[in-house]
């Protein structure tokens, strides 16, 4: 990328520091000193949010992990039969800078039908903060399970921790997840709960370069009850 960087806000947080900033029209977003992400194509986290919707016939609730720049919960909220988002992000000042109209990328996101929490996706899932099931639950939190920005991230691709995520899906619920690379161990770790888990490739040009995306689809399988009442986050 050309052009001069202009800083736009810098905070620390538990996701360690967090950055915005302004090359040109692009905004950046730069997490414990690693590139998250930036504008430059945001095709795949809108993606993330329109399949899921496509896939599924009544998404009333949904739980979109990572609030990044927006673009996802964005394209949630498009679709009007939504009738409610919970966003968890783990960067506090991302909301805190959302809630402010720091940058018109984040503005006027939070409002009747969505609503914004600060915190670990994890422990979401694990029973604390916003009270599920989900009709479709969409993490984008990290790169994927071989690039992560967040290490403790890791956790959320473990098998144990996937099919506790599957229960907090509504029944003929629908789970996908973000990847920035082709992850095998995280679709054998979805097909141990749903056999039918799916992976879907998206070829981004970016930069003189040729990326392969990847987002994961699993169902809620009929085997799969509410784990959280009989598992203590820990």
């Amino acid at each position: 990328m050309v052009g001069t960087s202009q800083l736009l806000a810098r905070a620390e947080c538990a996701a360690g520091e967090v950055v915005l900033r302004r090359r040109g029209e692009i905004l950046e977003l730069m997490v414990n000193g690693a590139f998250a992400m930036d504008t430059t194509d945001v095709s795949t986290e809108v993606l993330l949010a329109t399949e899921g919707l496509q896939r599924h016939p009544r998404p009333k609730r949904v739980l979109v992990g990572g609030l990044g720049l927006g673009f996802t919960t964005r394209a949630v909220l498009a679709d009007p039969r939504v009738g409610h988002v919970d966003v968890v992000e783990l960067a506090e000042p991302l909301v805190h800078w959302s809630r402010t109209g720091l940058v018109p990328e984040l503005s006027g996101i939070e409002g009747e039908r969505c609503t914004m929490h600060s915190g670990d996706i994890a422990r979401v899932l694990g029973g604390e903060g916003p009270a599920g099931p989900w009709d479709l639950i969409l993490l984008d939190v990290d790169n994927g399970p071989d690039f992560l920005v967040h290490a403790p991230n890791a956790r959320l691709y473990a098998a144990d921790q996937l099919e506790l995520t599957a229960s907090r899906l509504s029944e003929g619920g629908l789970l996908g997840i973000w990847s920035s690379h082709l992850a095998p161990s995280l679709l054998a770790n979805l097909r141990s709960i749903d056999p039918g888990a799916r992976e879907s490739r998206h070829t981004v040009d970016r930069d003189g370069r040729t990326l392969e995306y990847a987002i994961y689809w699993a169902r809620k399988p009929a085997r799969v009850r509410d784990l959280v009442a009989r598992s203590a986050w820990r």
